[in-house]
Formats: C-alpha cells, structure tokens, sequence
C-alpha cells in the first residue's frame, strides 16, 4: 500500500478527506498539529478519527503559532458570529500561514517515511475566505515541494492531495456517509461552550449547519 501523510484536525473536512485517501488505497499516517488554538477538544477529536480510520501512526506535533498572534483562534480576541459569509472579507479567524506551516511539517515527515502523498482537506466552495484554501496555493505548494526537498531534486514528485477542493459541503458530507464517516467524532466549532456544546453562530458551525441540511440529514453532534 501506498503511504499518504494526512493532515487530521478532528475536523469535519480532515475526517472526510482521509476517508477518501483510505478508499483509494492509501496507508495512513495521521499528522495533528496543536499550534496554540484556543482549546483542546479538536485535539481530542483528532485522536478519535484517527483511531477510527485505523490509521498506521498518529503523530502530534507542537508548533506555537499563538506567540505571534494574529487571530481570534489563537488569542483571547472574540471570535466573529453571525457574519455575512457573502462577503471578500477575510475574517479574524484566518491563521496566518497556517495550512503553508502544516503543509511543511508534513512535507518533512512524507519525505523520511518515503512517502509521495500529502493529504489535506481544504474546500475553496464552503469556506471563510482562508487565502490558504485555494486551488492557487495547493498548487504552488505542490511545486515548492519538488524544489525544498532531496527527493524532489533526485527527480521523485510529491503529490498533493486536496479531494475535497472543489466541493460544496453537503457533498462532502454525501460523499463521507458513503464511506462510513462517523460525523458524530468530530469537532468543528470556533468557539465552544464550557461543556464542549457548538456555539452554533461562528463561521464552521454555520456552515456545517448549512452541509448537514441540504444534505438531508441531521448532524449527530447536535442530535446524536
């Protein structure tokens, strides 16, 4: 089997896209980040998709984006609700450079594993405007891969996989479903109550509301 590096939030899109790369075949090695976010229940989640999809190996990696600031997900700023999504504006909640920083540190290990494919679950349909979620940078970051890397030099090719890139989130959800994903594992809320509860008026929650019901089906974390 091949071997693919996912990258695993305990997110909804992280879940959905590592299903995906299970389905095609892909071994894989499940790579979570605590970067400084403002709690701990993703990290939780991420530990029970992992074992959910059975993947090879589940590393956690501390890389402390909060020192810089520069969001709301990463400092004691408030977190956005109820904002207009139609919108060009790029919200507090935008890391910046994250998924580049993610996308780095699982260049670094596909590279020691001798793997060629990097999973990700960025969607550039449903999401808050994240520069970092867009066809545009995957395929930069694809090409900054063959030339940072030893591999990449002696003529091997990393390949950058982002399945859900071009889908709205009701077929992300269609397509997870399809494969068994247990929806009611994951975590997607920016900013929790004190037991754990979605806030519901944040940009995720909002639409993953939006997915679930032009989906047709109802969203276990709120009804399971």
């Amino acid at each position: 089997m091949p071997k693919a590096v996912v990258l695993l939030s305990g997110g909804l899109d992280s879940y959905t896209a590592a299903a995906i790369a299970k389905a095609d075949g892909f071994e894989l090695f499940a790579l979570t980040v605590r970067y400084g976010q403002r709690h701990a229940l993703e990290i939780d989640a991420a530990r029970a998709v992992a074992r959910a999809l059975g993947v090879a190996r589940h590393v956690e990696v501390d890389v402390n984006l909060s020192v810089f600031g520069g969001s709301s997900l990463t400092t004691d700023a408030p977190v956005p609700k109820d904002r207009p999504l139609d919108t060009n504006e790029i919200p507090s909640t935008y890391v910046p450079a994250r998924n580049t920083v993610f996308l780095s540190l699982a260049l670094g290990w596909a590279e020691v594993l001798g793997a060629q494919d990097i999973v990700i679950g960025v969607n550039a349909l449903d999401y808050s405007g994240y520069p970092d979620c867009r066809p545009e940078f995957i395929a930069a970051f694809e090409r900054l891969a063959s030339l940072a890397t030893a591999k990449g030099v002696q003529g091997g090719q990393f390949r950058i996989h982002a399945p859900l890139l071009h889908l709205g989130k009701a077929d992300i959800i269609r397509k997870g479903l399809a494969l068994g994903v247990d929806y009611g594992i994951t975590h997607s809320c920016y900013d929790p109550g004190p037991a754990g509860r979605p806030c519901g008026r944040c940009d995720s929650c909002v639409l993953r509301a939006a997915g679930f019901a032009q989906a047709g089906v109802s969203d276990p974390v709120l009804h399971g």
